[in-house]
């Protein structure tokens, strides 16, 4: 796929950085979702969320500043690289991540899995950075206790979140997982991989004719599939996929599998429908490598990746608010690629 793209180039990664410029620091208009306990919690969200109170929501500003920091640490010597480490000086204060921090210990549900996850894969981000080292250090509390929370949610879980939007359970399992290999947290690591391994060891297909659901911006059989592939051999992997999604081995996943169109970009719901190229790009893609070599279904899931990746990346040229201030940050992950 990203050989059919090109590679990245730094003026490509500043068209998604400045999607998350134009919106980490932009207060309103902004989503709200928060339990309050009495009329003091009734407070606006640059009080609630000290770091992450821009770009509509708190799971898109901690994405929106992994955007930043992807950005900026692989193109320091892009135009836009000074404002984007400047705009993330600004976010990152310890004041304000102890107020992210007190915020979410008292919230133990909250943005569980997406955000928290997402929160991981910015601080993995950070740690891979050695210009972002004292960052790092500073949001390494934070990111553990998301994952942990995230690791507990999935114990307890008795059915896979088999959601296309935020809920979803693989998803954020596949993020957190990578999050613990990035910061060598074995134990943690090995709780997702056995978590991913006991929900989704008996999947079986066809599920894709399922798909999608109109505001789905993951496919949940596509997340199992990227969940599954970080934990399995080869060899295992092809064997699952063949039970789990049988329409792969001919033309159906193929016809099931088309790029979408949302009917209305300025519906904050229906434009999720551009999300989901991407990470079905990124997903199939990364499905594909991990399969043999002398897998069938890897050509095949190549042009699906292709397909999508392009559909996505077409689809910002016309993008309100509603999807610009979160589809940057998928354009940046799907060309980035590989993960986990």
């Amino acid at each position: 796929m990203t050989e059919t793209l090109g590679p990245l180039d730094a003026a490509e990664a500043e068209r998604y950085a400045a999607m998350a410029l134009a919106c980490v620091h932009r207060a309103y208009p902004y989503q709200i979702v928060h339990v309050l306990d009495g009329d003091g919690d009734a407070l606006p969200p640059r009080a609630l969320h000290p770091v992450f109170w821009g770009c509509f929501d708190w799971h898109s500003a901690v994405h929106g500043h992994w955007t930043l920091a992807a950005f900026a640490r692989r193109f320091a010597a892009a135009p836009l690289a000074g404002q984007a480490r400047a705009a993330l000086a600004t976010s990152f204060t310890r004041d304000g991540i102890a107020g992210e921090r007190a915020y979410l210990e008292r919230r133990p549900p909250f943005e569980r899995p997406y955000g928290l996850a997402w929160l991981c894969t910015l601080h993995a981000e950070l740690h891979a950075w050695p210009d972002a080292a004292p960052w790092a250090r500073e949001l390494a509390p934070l990111a553990d206790l998301a994952a942990r929370r995230v690791a507990g949610w999935l114990e307890r879980l008795t059915h896979p979140t088999r959601v296309g939007t935020h809920a979803q359970s693989a998803f954020g399992a596949g993020l957190v997982l990578d999050w613990a290999r990035a910061v060598r947290d074995d134990g943690l690591a090995a709780r997702i991989a056995a978590s991913a391994r006991r929900l989704h060891a008996n999947d079986r297909g066809p599920a894709l004719h399922l798909e999608p659901s109109g505001e789905d911006f993951l496919s949940p059989a596509l997340g199992a599939a990227d969940l599954v592939r970080r934990v399995l051999a080869p060899d295992e992997l092809a064997a699952w996929l063949a039970r789990a999604l049988p329409e792969l081995d001919g033309p159906p996943g193929r016809q099931a599998l088309q790029p979408l169109v949302p009917a209305d970009r300025s519906d904050g719901r229906l434009v999720h429908l551009d999300g989901l190229n991407a990470s079905r790009a990124w997903m199939c893609a990364a499905v594909a490598r991990a399969l043999p070599a002398g897998d069938a279904r890897r050509a095949a899931l190549d042009e699906i990746a292709a397909a999508h990746a392009r559909a996505a990346l077409v689809a910002l040229a016309s993008q309100a608010y509603a999807g610009g201030h979160w589809l940057g940050t998928f354009a940046l992950y799907l060309r980035l690629g590989p993960h986990g």
